[in-house]
């Protein structure tokens, strides 16, 4: 994305507030017209106090006195709201990327490092609001002087006007050069940082094996070495926006020499006057001024430039998992599931799941079993579209789930996750997950038929205690205890269990498939299990090898068939299949 269509996006952004940002744009404009009328006044000042014209010198001061009264109330105005309104942009444009960033499927997930998506969320909604304070703080001002002082200093003489237009000239022409020479250079610096944040969120979030390697020494030079890299790639960029500083100063010197010796000849030959001379000074002076300070503007902006693209480059990332504007709202499930010629790839050139055909009616339990890489969750993961098939439909209750609103799909499908995902919140607010309604009463409820109610009490703050990130704070049998009592609470018409009793001790899990069984009642279950007890009670079985179903039936006739699961079921009551 180029740069200035990402800045030019970024103003857009301001358009849910747009009446108060034109208001701001207006009052910019009176504090320029203050800007350069002082100068204008200062000279007639000047030239009446020569002539000795007292009476119009006091009128043209209070003149003066009352336009500049104008512009301190419209500085204090344009500052106050100026900033709040940046403010709350800033914060709408975390929320509109949060917003859009959650609701993109796993595919794209895989491809972002969250370390990276959250450099991006901050620094780039940062980097909106020192533009748009920027702008309407000083910068427009700046654009509107240049914009109506020149014609006016042409009106009053050209001649001096032509020094102050080669000023101009020359600032767009060094901050010109700068940008272009040093583009790439800055555009590799960006990318140089989103790496460190990326290894530093990696080292972060698995720091228990780092310590158990003794790596951290070692990590900690891998960082240091990509520090080391941005450093010798920014050489060239800050050296390049120093020698433009260089640059801008000389030609604002020259300027101020060239207007003196140009006004002290014209003056001589009766052109001017010294009042003349002393308002093009003046509109020099203001114009140096805020030419210097829209250059670091500029640069400050070019610098942060590449991190605007990068937001609004995810911001606009269209979402794979495309929903029908005329989705249908789905309020009441019964739980009829059917999978019809379904094919699926992470790579489409190496499909996971290879023409899955099966119909589930609603309350049935389904065992899925095969050996790890057969495309068990991979194919669970199509029922709530965490994918999307590339051949073939899904279908819910006889509706095409592409059809569905996809919220109400997912509030129809609970699933437990062989990898329990708790979030850094109390114990209830992770449970709370499951149903944002539930009461105390249904929460103990849920936690007591998930077998995780005793254990929850023995903490040292029972409900309220905090969980620590992902979940490090508690045993695997209690993560996924209270996984499960989360699906408990969410009370779906159809129930996914990945491998859901896998982390647990024979007779914690004994207990909880207890639990699981009068949840499982009335509901579509699909069971991802590797305990021939849970297997054998399921009314029907779907054996997968490869993508493909190879086998189907209940269990007695299966083991009757001889094929693959009676191989598998031979192995004995503790084989591992786990989950793809």
């Amino acid at each position: 994305m180029s740069i200035i269509r990402a800045y030019a996006q970024g103003i857009g952004f301001l358009s849910p507030e747009k009446w108060l940002a034109i208001s701001l744009v207006c009052l910019n404009l009176l504090i320029a017209g203050v800007s350069f009328f002082e100068p204008y006044l200062f000279g007639h000042v000047v030239d009446a106090l020569a002539s000795r014209d007292s009476g119009s010198a006091w009128h043209l001061i209070s003149i003066w006195a009352s336009v500049g009264l104008g512009g301190v109330i419209a500085s204090v105005w344009v500052s106050l709201h100026a900033d709040r309104l940046a403010h709350r942009r800033r914060l709408a444009a975390i929320a509109a990327f949060f917003a859009h960033v959650m609701g993109q499927p796993v595919a794209f997930h895989g491809r972002y490092h969250t370390g990276r998506l959250l450099r991006i969320m901050n620094t780039g909604a940062l980097n909106l609001f020192n533009l748009w304070l920027g702008l309407f703080r000083e910068q427009l001002v700046t654009v509107f002087c240049a914009v109506f002082m020149l014609p006016i200093a042409f009106w009053m003489n050209w001649q001096l006007a032509l020094l102050m237009i080669g000023l101009v000239i020359g600032f767009a022409c060094f901050n010109t050069l700068a940008m272009r020479w040093t583009l790439k250079a800055q555009r590799d610096v960006e990318d140089l940082q989103h790496s460190i944040t990326e290894r530093a969120g990696d080292l972060f979030g698995n720091v228990s094996v780092i310590q158990s390697f003794t790596r951290v020494a070692a990590e900690v030079l891998s960082l240091l070495s990509i520090m080391k890299r941005v450093t010798t790639t920014q050489a060239p960029v800050l050296r390049g926006w120093a020698w433009l500083t260089v640059a801008n100063r000389a030609v604002s010197t020259l300027t101020f020499v060239a207007i003196f010796a140009l006004g002290t000849h014209l003056h001589a030959t009766g052109a001017v006057s010294v009042g003349e001379i002393v308002t093009f000074v003046g509109f020099a002076t203001v114009l140096i001024g805020r030419l210097e300070r829209l250059a670091g503007f500029i640069g400050s902006s070019f610098l942060q430039a590449h991190s605007v693209a990068d937001f609004f480059e995810i911001l606009e990332t269209p979402n794979e998992l495309h929903e029908q504007s005329d989705a249908i709202e789905v309020s009441s499930v019964r739980g009829d599931v059917e999978f019809e010629h379904v094919s699926f790839g992470y790579d489409p050139s190496k499909p996971t799941i290879k023409d899955l055909s099966f119909k589930v009616a609603a309350g049935t339990t389904v065992a899925i079993v095969g050996a790890t890489g057969a495309g068990k969750s991979t194919a669970m993961s199509l029922l709530y579209r965490a994918y999307d098939p590339t051949e073939g439909r899904i279908m819910v209750d006889g509706i095409d789930i592409r059809e569905i609103n996809l919220a109400s799909l997912r509030q129809a499908v609970a699933v437990v996750f062989q990898e329990p995902s708790l979030l850094y919140r109390s114990i209830t607010e992770n449970l709370l997950v499951g149903d944002a309604q539930a009461s105390s009463s249904e929460l103990e409820a849920a936690a007591r038929a998930a077998e995780a109610h005793d254990f929850i009490v023995e903490k040292p703050k029972r409900y309220e205690t905090m969980v620590a990130e992902r979940g490090r704070s508690l045993s695997g049998g209690e993560r996924q205890r209270l996984a499960i009592a989360r699906a408990m609470l969410k009370n779906a018409p159809i129930l996914i269990l990945d491998e859901a009793t896998s982390a647990l001790d024979r007779g914690t899990e004994l207990r909880v498939e207890r639990a699981l069984r009068s949840i499982m009642r009335d509901r579509t279950t699909f069971v991802i299990a590797h305990r021939l007890s849970t297997i054998k009670r399921a009314d029907m079985i779907l054996v997968m090898e490869d993508g493909h179903i190879v086998e189907r039936g209940g269990y007695d006739d299966l083991i009757a068939l001889g094929g693959v699961f009676a191989r598998l079921a031979d192995q004995g009551e503790t084989l591992s299949l786990a989950a793809t």
